[in-house]
């Protein structure tokens, strides 16, 4: 009950100190938290390796995401180009 308590004030203090605002953070955390508890009572431990994991896939997902939005964005420009240059006039 003790280790409960201590963990549950641990991830608490975390929480409002912003480390979960974090992309990924609490969801890896939850998962980490119910697979070290089934791994053999391995929660906080799991709970921060899952955060970190989360983290890592949360940006990851970012990066791609920027990645796909910066693509789009050239190739709009690149259509409006193609575009412009057919309605200019010819000389």
């Amino acid at each position: 009950m003790k280790t409960k308590l201590i963990a549950a004030s641990l991830l608490m203090s975390l929480a409002s100190a912003g480390a979960f605002a974090k992309p990924g953070c609490l969801k890896g955390a939850a998962v980490g938290a119910v697979g070290g508890h089934v791994a053999g009572k391995h929660s906080v431990l799991g709970a921060a390796v899952g955060c970190a994991v989360g983290h890592h896939m949360g940006k990851k997902q970012e990066r791609q995401q920027a990645q796909a939005q910066a693509q789009a964005n050239a190739q709009a420009q690149a259509n409006a180009n193609a575009q412009a240059a057919q309605q200019a006039p010819r000389r």
